[in-house]
Protein backbone atom coordinates (compact mmCIF):
# COMPACT_ATOMS: atom_id res chain seq x y z
CA UNK A 1 0.00 0.00 0.00
CA UNK A 2 0.86 3.39 -0.59
CA UNK A 3 0.63 5.88 2.24
CA UNK A 4 0.29 8.83 0.45
CA UNK A 5 -2.47 7.71 -1.56
CA UNK A 6 -6.08 8.40 0.12
CA UNK A 7 -7.80 5.26 1.16
CA UNK A 8 -10.90 5.43 -1.56
CA UNK A 9 -7.86 4.81 -4.48
CA UNK A 10 -5.88 1.96 -2.82
CA UNK A 11 -9.02 0.29 -2.36
CA UNK A 12 -9.52 1.07 -5.93
CA UNK A 13 -6.44 -0.96 -6.54
CA UNK A 14 -8.17 -3.76 -5.12
CA UNK A 15 -9.89 -6.52 -7.68
CA UNK A 16 -12.68 -7.13 -5.65
CA UNK A 17 -13.81 -3.47 -5.60
CA UNK A 18 -15.02 -3.90 -8.86
CA UNK A 19 -18.62 -5.77 -10.19
CA UNK A 20 -16.98 -7.27 -12.93
CA UNK A 21 -13.85 -9.01 -13.61
CA UNK A 22 -10.44 -7.01 -14.06
CA UNK A 23 -7.15 -7.92 -15.30
CA UNK A 24 -4.49 -7.48 -12.71
CA UNK A 25 -2.17 -5.39 -11.57
CA UNK A 26 -4.72 -2.83 -11.86
CA UNK A 27 -2.52 0.39 -12.96
CA UNK A 28 -2.81 3.79 -11.89
CA UNK A 29 -2.36 6.98 -13.60
CA UNK A 30 -2.36 10.63 -11.57
CA UNK A 31 -2.38 14.05 -12.85
CA UNK A 32 -2.30 16.75 -10.45
CA UNK A 33 -6.07 16.87 -10.90
CA UNK A 34 -7.51 13.41 -10.93
CA UNK A 35 -6.65 9.82 -10.42
CA UNK A 36 -7.16 6.89 -13.58
CA UNK A 37 -7.29 3.59 -12.91
CA UNK A 38 -7.18 0.88 -15.67
CA UNK A 39 -8.89 -2.40 -15.25
CA UNK A 40 -8.82 -3.89 -18.53
CA UNK A 41 -12.47 -3.37 -19.64
CA UNK A 42 -12.88 0.10 -18.30
CA UNK A 43 -11.10 2.72 -16.82
CA UNK A 44 -12.38 4.73 -14.38
CA UNK A 45 -11.40 8.43 -13.14
CA UNK A 46 -11.67 10.27 -10.23
CA UNK A 47 -10.80 13.68 -9.67
CA UNK A 48 -8.22 15.26 -6.80
CA UNK A 49 -10.33 17.62 -4.33
CA UNK A 50 -7.71 20.16 -5.73
CA UNK A 51 -8.89 24.15 -6.10
CA UNK A 52 -5.79 25.89 -8.29
CA UNK A 53 -8.35 29.03 -8.83
CA UNK A 54 -8.72 28.19 -12.17
CA UNK A 55 -10.13 24.93 -11.45
CA UNK A 56 -11.84 24.14 -8.40
CA UNK A 57 -13.21 20.29 -7.23
CA UNK A 58 -12.63 21.09 -3.41
CA UNK A 59 -16.18 20.18 -2.84
CA UNK A 60 -18.11 16.70 -3.17
CA UNK A 61 -20.96 18.55 -5.25
CA UNK A 62 -18.45 20.16 -7.69
CA UNK A 63 -17.00 17.34 -8.50
CA UNK A 64 -20.40 15.60 -9.09
CA UNK A 65 -20.78 18.65 -11.22
CA UNK A 66 -17.59 18.73 -13.31
CA UNK A 67 -17.90 14.78 -13.80
CA UNK A 68 -21.38 15.36 -15.37
CA UNK A 69 -19.94 18.09 -17.50
CA UNK A 70 -16.77 15.98 -18.25
CA UNK A 71 -19.29 13.29 -19.56
CA UNK A 72 -21.32 15.93 -21.39
CA UNK A 73 -18.23 17.45 -22.96
CA UNK A 74 -16.59 13.94 -24.38
CA UNK A 75 -19.49 12.24 -25.67
CA UNK A 76 -19.35 15.43 -28.64
CA UNK A 77 -16.08 13.51 -29.93
CA UNK A 78 -16.01 10.00 -28.48
CA UNK A 79 -19.46 8.64 -27.29
CA UNK A 80 -17.93 5.00 -26.92
CA UNK A 81 -15.25 5.89 -24.75
CA UNK A 82 -17.38 8.04 -21.79
CA UNK A 83 -20.16 5.44 -20.45
CA UNK A 84 -21.89 6.92 -17.20
CA UNK A 85 -21.06 8.53 -13.93
CA UNK A 86 -21.16 6.49 -10.85
CA UNK A 87 -21.39 7.53 -7.56
CA UNK A 88 -19.27 5.35 -4.47
CA UNK A 89 -20.22 5.29 -1.05
CA UNK A 90 -18.85 4.11 2.00
CA UNK A 91 -20.29 1.85 4.77
CA UNK A 92 -20.05 2.22 8.18
CA UNK A 93 -17.35 -0.22 8.45
CA UNK A 94 -15.82 2.36 6.40
CA UNK A 95 -15.52 0.15 3.09
CA UNK A 96 -15.75 1.73 -0.39
CA UNK A 97 -18.57 0.51 -2.50
CA UNK A 98 -19.15 1.35 -6.01
CA UNK A 99 -22.80 2.32 -7.61
CA UNK A 100 -24.30 0.98 -4.34
CA UNK A 101 -28.24 0.88 -5.62
CA UNK A 102 -29.06 1.90 -1.87
CA UNK A 103 -30.55 5.04 -1.35
CA UNK A 104 -29.46 5.08 2.48
CA UNK A 105 -25.97 4.54 1.15
CA UNK A 106 -24.26 7.92 1.91
CA UNK A 107 -22.37 9.19 -1.52
CA UNK A 108 -18.63 10.18 -0.89
CA UNK A 109 -17.18 10.49 -4.29
CA UNK A 110 -18.06 9.89 -7.65
CA UNK A 111 -16.47 8.36 -10.81
CA UNK A 112 -16.49 8.58 -14.15
CA UNK A 113 -16.27 5.01 -16.30
CA UNK A 114 -15.04 4.95 -19.62
CA UNK A 115 -13.75 2.50 -22.11
CA UNK A 116 -10.24 1.30 -21.49
CA UNK A 117 -8.41 1.49 -25.10
CA UNK A 118 -4.24 0.27 -25.38
CA UNK A 119 -2.55 3.09 -24.57
CA UNK A 120 -0.22 1.85 -27.31
CA UNK A 121 -2.63 3.62 -29.54
CA UNK A 122 -2.10 7.52 -28.50
CA UNK A 123 -1.32 9.27 -31.17
CA UNK A 124 1.36 10.57 -28.82
CA UNK A 125 2.59 6.70 -28.71
CA UNK A 126 2.15 6.43 -32.44
CA UNK A 127 4.23 9.41 -33.29
CA UNK A 128 7.00 8.33 -30.39
CA UNK A 129 7.26 4.87 -32.75
CA UNK A 130 7.39 7.37 -35.91
CA UNK A 131 3.73 5.19 -37.22
CA UNK A 132 1.77 8.62 -37.32
CA UNK A 133 1.00 9.89 -41.09
CA UNK A 134 0.15 12.18 -42.71
CA UNK A 135 -3.47 10.65 -43.83
CA UNK A 136 -4.22 10.29 -40.51
CA UNK A 137 -3.40 13.59 -39.77
CA UNK A 138 -5.39 14.89 -42.90
CA UNK A 139 -8.27 12.71 -41.43
CA UNK A 140 -7.57 14.44 -37.79
CA UNK A 141 -8.10 17.90 -39.75
CA UNK A 142 -11.49 17.22 -41.62
CA UNK A 143 -12.99 15.40 -38.02
CA UNK A 144 -11.97 18.22 -36.07
CA UNK A 145 -13.55 20.31 -38.99
CA UNK A 146 -17.08 18.42 -38.31
CA UNK A 147 -16.57 18.96 -34.60
CA UNK A 148 -16.36 22.63 -34.60
CA UNK A 149 -19.45 22.91 -37.20
CA UNK A 150 -21.49 21.12 -34.45
CA UNK A 151 -20.23 22.61 -31.39
CA UNK A 152 -22.42 24.73 -29.49
CA UNK A 153 -22.39 28.48 -29.80
CA UNK A 154 -24.55 31.58 -28.46
CA UNK A 155 -24.08 35.28 -27.15
CA UNK A 156 -22.48 33.51 -23.62
CA UNK A 157 -20.04 31.84 -25.72
CA UNK A 158 -19.15 34.39 -27.95
CA UNK A 159 -18.34 37.01 -25.48
CA UNK A 160 -15.60 34.74 -24.39
CA UNK A 161 -13.78 36.19 -27.77
CA UNK A 162 -14.17 39.87 -27.37
CA UNK A 163 -10.26 41.60 -27.94
CA UNK A 164 -10.02 41.85 -24.38
CA UNK A 165 -11.21 38.76 -22.97
CA UNK A 166 -8.28 37.01 -25.48
CA UNK A 167 -6.22 40.00 -24.76
CA UNK A 168 -6.94 39.00 -20.75
CA UNK A 169 -5.79 35.45 -21.13
CA UNK A 170 -2.49 36.55 -22.70
CA UNK A 171 -1.64 39.01 -20.12
CA UNK A 172 -1.99 36.42 -17.03
CA UNK A 173 0.23 34.24 -19.05
CA UNK A 174 2.91 37.31 -19.32
CA UNK A 175 2.18 37.84 -15.58
CA UNK A 176 2.70 34.46 -14.70
CA UNK A 177 6.06 34.17 -16.25
CA UNK A 178 7.50 36.95 -15.09
CA UNK A 179 8.79 34.86 -11.98
CA UNK A 180 10.95 32.37 -14.87
CA UNK A 181 12.86 35.29 -16.57
CA UNK A 182 16.33 34.78 -16.54
CA UNK A 183 15.31 30.87 -15.62
CA UNK A 184 13.67 29.33 -18.78
CA UNK A 185 13.60 32.69 -20.82
CA UNK A 186 15.56 35.61 -21.40
CA UNK A 187 14.25 39.33 -20.69
CA UNK A 188 14.02 39.90 -24.52
CA UNK A 189 12.03 36.92 -25.59
CA UNK A 190 9.88 38.31 -23.16
CA UNK A 191 9.63 41.94 -24.29
CA UNK A 192 9.51 41.17 -27.75
CA UNK A 193 6.77 38.22 -27.41
CA UNK A 194 4.68 40.47 -25.29
CA UNK A 195 5.13 43.36 -27.70
CA UNK A 196 3.95 41.61 -30.88
CA UNK A 197 0.40 40.11 -28.63
CA UNK A 198 0.37 43.77 -27.68
CA UNK A 199 0.36 45.08 -31.05
CA UNK A 200 -1.40 42.02 -32.52
CA UNK A 201 -4.50 43.36 -30.28
CA UNK A 202 -4.32 47.11 -30.95
CA UNK A 203 -3.65 46.59 -34.54
CA UNK A 204 -6.55 44.03 -35.33
CA UNK A 205 -8.85 44.37 -32.88
CA UNK A 206 -12.17 44.41 -35.43
CA UNK A 207 -10.56 41.21 -36.16
CA UNK A 208 -11.80 39.76 -33.37
CA UNK A 209 -15.29 41.27 -33.41
CA UNK A 210 -15.73 39.63 -36.69
CA UNK A 211 -14.63 36.10 -35.35
CA UNK A 212 -17.49 36.66 -33.13
CA UNK A 213 -20.09 37.58 -35.77
CA UNK A 214 -19.44 34.60 -37.81
CA UNK A 215 -20.46 32.70 -35.19
CA UNK A 216 -16.26 30.85 -34.51
CA UNK A 217 -16.18 31.23 -30.95
CA UNK A 218 -17.83 28.38 -29.73
CA UNK A 219 -17.36 24.94 -26.63
CA UNK A 220 -14.25 23.53 -28.42
CA UNK A 221 -12.15 20.83 -27.13
CA UNK A 222 -9.58 23.35 -25.31
CA UNK A 223 -6.17 20.41 -24.77
CA UNK A 224 -6.08 19.10 -28.22
CA UNK A 225 -2.46 17.66 -28.19
CA UNK A 226 -1.50 13.96 -29.16
CA UNK A 227 -1.76 12.68 -25.64
CA UNK A 228 -5.73 13.61 -25.78
CA UNK A 229 -6.20 11.58 -29.17
CA UNK A 230 -5.95 7.46 -29.92
CA UNK A 231 -6.89 5.39 -32.50
CA UNK A 232 -10.15 2.92 -30.66
CA UNK A 233 -11.35 -0.07 -33.11
CA UNK A 234 -9.43 1.49 -35.40
CA UNK A 235 -11.20 5.29 -35.42
CA UNK A 236 -9.50 8.13 -34.37
CA UNK A 237 -11.27 9.36 -30.99
CA UNK A 238 -10.13 12.89 -29.26
CA UNK A 239 -11.15 12.59 -25.69
CA UNK A 240 -10.36 14.27 -22.24
CA UNK A 241 -11.42 18.01 -23.31
CA UNK A 242 -11.85 20.55 -20.61
CA UNK A 243 -14.93 20.59 -18.48
CA UNK A 244 -13.53 22.85 -15.47
CA UNK A 245 -13.13 26.00 -17.17
CA UNK A 246 -15.16 27.90 -19.40
CA UNK A 247 -12.57 30.45 -20.79
CA UNK A 248 -10.13 27.41 -21.29
CA UNK A 249 -13.20 25.56 -23.59
CA UNK A 250 -15.18 28.26 -25.49
CA UNK A 251 -12.28 29.90 -27.47
CA UNK A 252 -12.09 30.71 -31.30
CA UNK A 253 -12.21 27.42 -33.38
CA UNK A 254 -8.93 28.48 -34.96
CA UNK A 255 -7.06 28.63 -31.34
CA UNK A 256 -8.04 25.36 -30.76
CA UNK A 257 -6.67 23.94 -33.60
CA UNK A 258 -4.02 25.70 -32.85
CA UNK A 259 -2.63 23.78 -30.00
CA UNK A 260 -2.40 20.97 -32.14
CA UNK A 261 -0.31 22.50 -34.79
CA UNK A 262 1.78 23.75 -31.95
CA UNK A 263 2.65 20.67 -30.59
CA UNK A 264 3.79 19.09 -33.77
CA UNK A 265 6.07 22.08 -34.86
CA UNK A 266 7.56 21.84 -31.16
CA UNK A 267 8.35 18.12 -31.55
CA UNK A 268 9.95 18.61 -34.71
CA UNK A 269 7.56 17.52 -37.35
CA UNK A 270 5.96 20.21 -39.65
CA UNK A 271 5.13 18.28 -42.23
CA UNK A 272 2.53 16.65 -39.70
CA UNK A 273 1.21 19.67 -38.07
CA UNK A 274 1.13 21.00 -42.10
CA UNK A 275 -1.23 18.55 -43.12
CA UNK A 276 -3.49 18.44 -40.49
CA UNK A 277 -4.35 22.17 -40.84
CA UNK A 278 -4.53 22.60 -44.66
CA UNK A 279 -6.79 19.49 -44.08
CA UNK A 280 -8.60 21.46 -41.33
CA UNK A 281 -8.68 24.92 -43.43
CA UNK A 282 -10.18 22.79 -46.59
CA UNK A 283 -12.84 21.54 -44.89
CA UNK A 284 -14.34 24.43 -42.77
CA UNK A 285 -13.70 26.97 -45.48
CA UNK A 286 -12.48 29.07 -42.88
CA UNK A 287 -9.27 30.20 -44.47
CA UNK A 288 -9.78 33.93 -43.04
CA UNK A 289 -9.15 32.36 -39.53
CA UNK A 290 -5.11 31.39 -40.48
CA UNK A 291 -4.45 35.20 -40.21
CA UNK A 292 -4.64 34.54 -35.90
CA UNK A 293 -2.47 31.90 -36.29
CA UNK A 294 0.77 33.57 -35.28
CA UNK A 295 -0.65 34.74 -32.00
CA UNK A 296 -2.85 31.78 -31.24
CA UNK A 297 0.12 29.54 -31.92
CA UNK A 298 2.46 31.95 -29.92
CA UNK A 299 0.02 32.06 -26.91
CA UNK A 300 -0.49 28.14 -26.95
CA UNK A 301 3.84 28.03 -26.66
CA UNK A 302 3.97 30.70 -24.17
CA UNK A 303 0.61 28.91 -21.84
CA UNK A 304 3.19 25.52 -22.27
CA UNK A 305 6.51 27.46 -21.37
CA UNK A 306 4.60 28.51 -17.99
CA UNK A 307 3.40 24.73 -17.49
CA UNK A 308 7.08 23.60 -17.56
CA UNK A 309 8.41 26.09 -15.41
CA UNK A 310 5.83 25.93 -12.39
CA UNK A 311 7.20 22.43 -12.06
CA UNK A 312 10.58 23.70 -11.70
CA UNK A 313 9.12 25.11 -7.76
CA UNK A 314 7.67 21.46 -7.27
CA UNK A 315 9.92 20.67 -3.99
CA UNK A 316 8.89 17.02 -5.03
CA UNK A 317 11.21 17.47 -8.45
CA UNK A 318 14.55 15.73 -8.00
CA UNK A 319 16.60 18.29 -9.80
CA UNK A 320 18.27 16.14 -12.78
CA UNK A 321 14.55 15.93 -13.95
CA UNK A 322 14.34 19.71 -13.27
CA UNK A 323 17.36 20.51 -15.77
CA UNK A 324 15.36 18.63 -18.18
CA UNK A 325 11.96 20.36 -17.45
CA UNK A 326 14.08 23.61 -18.07
CA UNK A 327 15.26 22.97 -21.01
CA UNK A 328 11.78 22.23 -22.21
CA UNK A 329 10.30 25.07 -20.43
CA UNK A 330 13.13 27.41 -22.71
CA UNK A 331 11.97 25.59 -25.68
CA UNK A 332 8.16 26.31 -25.50
CA UNK A 333 9.31 30.21 -24.67
CA UNK A 334 11.70 30.09 -27.59
CA UNK A 335 9.04 28.65 -29.93
CA UNK A 336 6.18 31.48 -28.84
CA UNK A 337 8.98 34.21 -29.40
CA UNK A 338 9.80 32.87 -33.31
CA UNK A 339 6.06 32.49 -33.97
CA UNK A 340 5.79 36.57 -33.79
CA UNK A 341 9.44 37.33 -35.96
CA UNK A 342 8.04 38.62 -39.42
CA UNK A 343 8.35 36.38 -41.88
CA UNK A 344 8.26 37.28 -45.65
CA UNK A 345 4.90 36.18 -47.63
CA UNK A 346 5.23 34.55 -51.00
CA UNK A 347 2.52 33.36 -53.57
CA UNK A 348 3.05 30.02 -55.25
CA UNK A 349 0.48 28.96 -58.63
CA UNK A 350 -0.32 25.34 -59.22
CA UNK A 351 -1.09 25.27 -63.05
CA UNK A 352 -2.29 22.47 -65.02
CA UNK A 353 -4.96 20.12 -66.70
CA UNK A 354 -6.94 18.19 -63.53
CA UNK A 355 -5.22 14.91 -63.15
CA UNK A 356 -1.82 16.68 -64.04
CA UNK A 357 -0.48 16.08 -60.21
CA UNK A 358 -1.08 19.57 -59.11
CA UNK A 359 -2.53 19.02 -56.13
CA UNK A 360 0.00 15.97 -55.44
CA UNK A 361 2.89 18.61 -55.59
CA UNK A 362 1.03 21.04 -54.15
CA UNK A 363 0.76 19.16 -51.16
CA UNK A 364 4.35 18.20 -51.01
CA UNK A 365 5.24 21.89 -51.43
CA UNK A 366 3.20 22.88 -48.42
CA UNK A 367 4.23 20.64 -45.92
CA UNK A 368 8.22 21.26 -47.00
CA UNK A 369 7.53 24.67 -46.14
CA UNK A 370 4.76 25.41 -43.72
CA UNK A 371 2.41 26.67 -46.52
CA UNK A 372 -1.69 27.30 -46.84
CA UNK A 373 -2.56 25.78 -49.69
CA UNK A 374 -5.94 26.89 -51.90
CA UNK A 375 -7.34 24.51 -53.89
CA UNK A 376 -9.92 25.70 -56.18
CA UNK A 377 -12.08 22.75 -55.81
CA UNK A 378 -12.82 23.47 -52.14
CA UNK A 379 -13.23 27.18 -52.63
CA UNK A 380 -15.57 26.86 -55.53
CA UNK A 381 -17.75 24.47 -53.49
CA UNK A 382 -17.73 26.46 -50.02
CA UNK A 383 -18.86 29.87 -52.25
CA UNK A 384 -21.50 27.40 -53.86
CA UNK A 385 -22.18 26.26 -50.46
CA UNK A 386 -22.01 22.56 -51.35
CA UNK A 387 -20.52 20.05 -49.05
CA UNK A 388 -17.05 19.27 -50.02
CA UNK A 389 -17.72 15.35 -50.41
CA UNK A 390 -20.97 16.62 -53.14
CA UNK A 391 -20.63 16.68 -56.62
CA UNK A 392 -20.54 19.81 -58.17
CA UNK A 393 -21.34 19.26 -62.04
CA UNK A 394 -24.37 17.92 -63.69
CA UNK A 395 -23.36 14.53 -65.56
CA UNK A 396 -19.73 15.59 -65.76
CA UNK A 397 -20.53 17.87 -68.58
CA UNK A 398 -17.92 20.70 -69.13
CA UNK A 399 -19.17 23.92 -67.69
CA UNK A 400 -22.01 22.75 -66.20
CA UNK A 401 -23.47 22.74 -62.72
CA UNK A 402 -20.93 25.12 -60.57
CA UNK A 403 -18.24 25.10 -63.25
CA UNK A 404 -20.06 27.83 -65.20
CA UNK A 405 -17.43 30.39 -66.28
CA UNK A 406 -19.24 33.33 -63.86
CA UNK A 407 -18.67 30.21 -60.90
CA UNK A 408 -15.05 29.98 -62.30
CA UNK A 409 -14.32 33.70 -62.28
CA UNK A 410 -15.95 33.63 -58.60
CA UNK A 411 -13.71 31.28 -57.48
CA UNK A 412 -10.64 32.38 -58.87
CA UNK A 413 -10.98 35.56 -57.51
CA UNK A 414 -11.78 34.51 -54.32
CA UNK A 415 -8.70 32.33 -53.82
CA UNK A 416 -6.63 35.18 -55.16
CA UNK A 417 -8.37 37.13 -52.27
CA UNK A 418 -7.07 34.60 -49.79
CA UNK A 419 -3.65 34.37 -50.98
CA UNK A 420 -3.17 37.62 -51.18
CA UNK A 421 -4.68 38.23 -47.70
CA UNK A 422 -2.23 35.41 -46.14
CA UNK A 423 1.01 36.33 -47.77
CA UNK A 424 0.38 39.93 -46.54
CA UNK A 425 0.17 38.25 -42.95
CA UNK A 426 3.78 36.65 -43.79
CA UNK A 427 2.03 32.88 -44.87
CA UNK A 428 3.93 31.12 -47.72
CA UNK A 429 0.42 30.74 -49.86
CA UNK A 430 -0.65 27.66 -52.65
CA UNK A 431 -3.19 28.74 -55.30
CA UNK A 432 -4.36 25.19 -56.65
CA UNK A 433 -6.06 25.28 -59.92
CA UNK A 434 -5.84 25.31 -63.74
CA UNK A 435 -5.27 28.78 -64.19
CA UNK A 436 -5.60 27.75 -67.30
CA UNK A 437 -6.46 31.33 -69.00
CA UNK A 438 -3.80 33.94 -69.35
CA UNK A 439 -6.14 36.50 -68.02
CA UNK A 440 -6.52 34.73 -64.41
CA UNK A 441 -2.68 34.44 -64.49
CA UNK A 442 -2.05 38.10 -65.34
CA UNK A 443 -4.69 38.77 -62.62
CA UNK A 444 -2.41 37.26 -60.22
CA UNK A 445 1.24 39.10 -61.19
CA UNK A 446 -0.75 42.48 -61.03
CA UNK A 447 -1.82 42.17 -57.60
CA UNK A 448 0.93 40.57 -56.34
CA UNK A 449 3.01 43.07 -57.88
CA UNK A 450 0.83 45.53 -56.22
CA UNK A 451 1.11 43.94 -52.79
CA UNK A 452 5.05 43.31 -53.38
CA UNK A 453 4.56 39.95 -53.07
CA UNK A 454 6.80 37.13 -54.93
CA UNK A 455 5.27 34.82 -57.18
CA UNK A 456 5.90 31.36 -58.89
CA UNK A 457 3.72 29.38 -61.09
CA UNK A 458 4.49 25.50 -61.15
CA UNK A 459 3.22 24.37 -64.51
CA UNK A 460 2.45 20.51 -64.02
CA UNK A 461 2.17 18.51 -66.76
CA UNK A 462 2.55 14.77 -67.57
CA UNK A 463 1.49 12.36 -70.28
CA UNK A 464 -2.55 12.04 -71.50
CA UNK A 465 -2.34 8.57 -70.92
CA UNK A 466 -1.48 9.30 -67.37
CA UNK A 467 -3.48 11.75 -66.75
CA UNK A 468 -6.47 9.43 -67.76
CA UNK A 469 -5.20 6.88 -65.88
CA UNK A 470 -5.24 8.98 -62.57
CA UNK A 471 -8.96 10.14 -63.06
CA UNK A 472 -10.08 6.91 -63.89
CA UNK A 473 -8.61 5.62 -60.49
CA UNK A 474 -9.60 8.93 -58.43
CA UNK A 475 -11.45 7.97 -55.52
CA UNK A 476 -12.17 9.30 -52.01
CA UNK A 477 -11.27 13.16 -53.65
CA UNK A 478 -13.26 16.47 -53.61
CA UNK A 479 -12.58 17.02 -57.25
CA UNK A 480 -15.24 16.51 -59.66
CA UNK A 481 -13.27 16.23 -62.61
CA UNK A 482 -13.46 12.96 -65.09
CA UNK A 483 -11.24 11.43 -67.91
CA UNK A 484 -13.77 12.35 -70.32
CA UNK A 485 -13.06 15.93 -69.67
CA UNK A 486 -9.73 15.97 -70.82
CA UNK A 487 -9.86 16.54 -74.16
CA UNK A 488 -12.21 20.14 -73.41
CA UNK A 489 -9.52 21.40 -70.79
CA UNK A 490 -6.98 20.76 -73.54
CA UNK A 491 -9.34 23.27 -75.92
CA UNK A 492 -9.37 25.79 -73.59
CA UNK A 493 -5.75 25.99 -71.99
CA UNK A 494 -4.11 28.93 -73.23
CA UNK A 495 -0.15 28.46 -73.21
CA UNK A 496 2.41 30.50 -71.10
CA UNK A 497 3.05 33.52 -72.86
CA UNK A 498 7.41 35.11 -72.96
CA UNK A 499 6.00 37.39 -70.72
CA UNK A 500 5.58 34.88 -67.78
CA UNK A 501 8.16 32.66 -68.56
CA UNK A 502 10.44 34.45 -65.55
CA UNK A 503 7.72 32.69 -63.18
CA UNK A 504 7.60 29.62 -64.56
CA UNK A 505 8.62 26.52 -63.60
CA UNK A 506 7.51 22.99 -65.30
CA UNK A 507 7.07 20.12 -63.42
CA UNK A 508 7.10 16.69 -65.50
CA UNK A 509 4.68 14.96 -62.45
CA UNK A 510 5.71 11.41 -63.71
CA UNK A 511 9.30 12.11 -62.75
CA UNK A 512 11.24 12.20 -59.66
CA UNK A 513 8.92 14.66 -57.71
CA UNK A 514 11.17 15.02 -54.32
CA UNK A 515 14.17 15.39 -57.09
CA UNK A 516 12.63 18.24 -59.30
CA UNK A 517 11.73 19.99 -56.28
CA UNK A 518 14.98 19.98 -55.22
CA UNK A 519 15.87 21.85 -57.97
CA UNK A 520 13.47 24.73 -56.50
CA UNK A 521 15.62 24.88 -53.35
CA UNK A 522 12.90 22.61 -51.32
CA UNK A 523 13.69 19.73 -49.67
Amino acid sequence: MDATLPALIEQMLQPQFYPHPVMEPIKLIQTHISYVLLTGNYAYKVKKPANFGFLDFSTLSQRHHFCQEELRLNRRLCPELYLTVLPIAQTASGEFQINPGDDSSEIVEYTIQMRQFDQECLFSHLFSRGELTIAQMQNLGKLLAQFHATAHTDASIAEFGTVAAVNQVADNSYNLSQAFIGRSQTQSQFDQTKAFSDRFFADHSDWFGQRQFAGKIRECHGDLHLNNICLYQDQIQIFDCIEFNQEFRNIDVIYDAAFLVMDLQFQGRGDLANAFLNAYLEWTGDYWGAVLLPLYLSMRAYIRGNVNSLALNDPGIPSSEKEIIQERAAAYFRLAWQYTQPQPGHLWVMAGLSGSGKTTVARQLAQATGAIHLRSDAVRKHLAGLPLDQRGDQGGEFGSGIYTPEMTQKTYDRLLELGLLLAGQGFTVILDGKYDRQSLRQMVLNRAETHKLPVKFLHCTAPLEVIESRLNQRTGDIADATAKLISDQLKAFEPFTPAEAPYLTTLQTNQDLRAQLHTLGIQ
